[in-house]
């Protein structure tokens, strides 16, 4: 997947989402005693909501392990079911301790939409619980929420955006300022007046608007003593 570092951003957000999620999901289908929910976000960790302790316990040895309809739905993109815990022959960690926390079936959904990577679990005390889930109101409502936190992806990173560039204008309004106050007091040209603005932030390990701001604040009063100090040679 790509990595999309802006949903780390609002992780506390993105968690109750998912919480809602899970509580949304258990109650959409009938049989349905619990539920868990994962996200993932390209190289981040897998975070995980859960209606049970039980349910997180069972996903953690699901992920441990490598084995159970979690893992194996990430791997081929596509739904894993257990109709009937009792007579499952594969991923016997996760059936043993599913048994003992009395489920007898479950389902798990992948959502995969390249930004992130989301699986919804669905479990049930009775067998056969989950036949169908393609068309089911559930597996419409895990692709609805993350359809929705892509858009809200893309809406949080054009917001960011915005507010880079009018920091970015914000900031060449004043190095522009700056550079011609530089050029009064030095009587030089723009590129002489920006290579001394360069250079002073350089050697005060200060950022160039930082730097452009002070001279427009003090109208470079003073500049003409530093200048021959701190000016590069030109």
């Amino acid at each position: 997947m790509v990595p999309a570092p802006e949903f780390a951003a609002d992780l506390a957000a993105t968690t109750r989402e998912l919480s809602k999620l899970t509580e949304q999901a258990m109650h959409c289908a009938d049989a349905c005693c619990g539920a868990v929910a994962t996200l993932a976000t390209g190289g981040s960790d897998r975070r995980a909501t859960a209606t049970h302790p039980d349910l997180t316990a069972l996903l953690s040895v699901e992920m441990a392990s490598g084995e159970g309809p979690t893992p194996s739905a990430l791997d081929t993109g596509e739904p894993v079911g257990a109709q009937d815990l009792l007579t499952e022959d594969r991923w016997p960690r996760y059936r043993a301790m599913a048994l003992d926390s009395g489920i007898r079936s479950s389902v798990t959904m992948p959502f995969d939409h390249t930004e992130l990577e989301v699986t919804l679990s669905l479990y049930s005390f009775q067998p056969g619980a989950f036949p169908q889930v393609s068309h089911h109101p559930v597996y419409i409502l895990g692709e609805h929420f993350t359809k929705g936190l892509v858009r809200d992806h893309y809406y949080r990173a054009a917001l960011a955006e915005v507010d880079q560039l009018e920091t970015a204008l914000r900031s060449r309004a004043v190095i522009d300022q700056a550079s011609g106050i530089l050029m009064h007091v030095m009587g030089c040209g723009a590129a002489e007046a920006f290579a001394v603005l360069r250079h002073i932030s350089q050697r005060s390990n200060r950022k160039l608007a930082e730097v452009a701001a002070e001279v427009v604040r003090d109208k470079g009063q003073g500049l003409e003593k530093e200048l021959p100090r701190l000016a590069p040679p030109l």
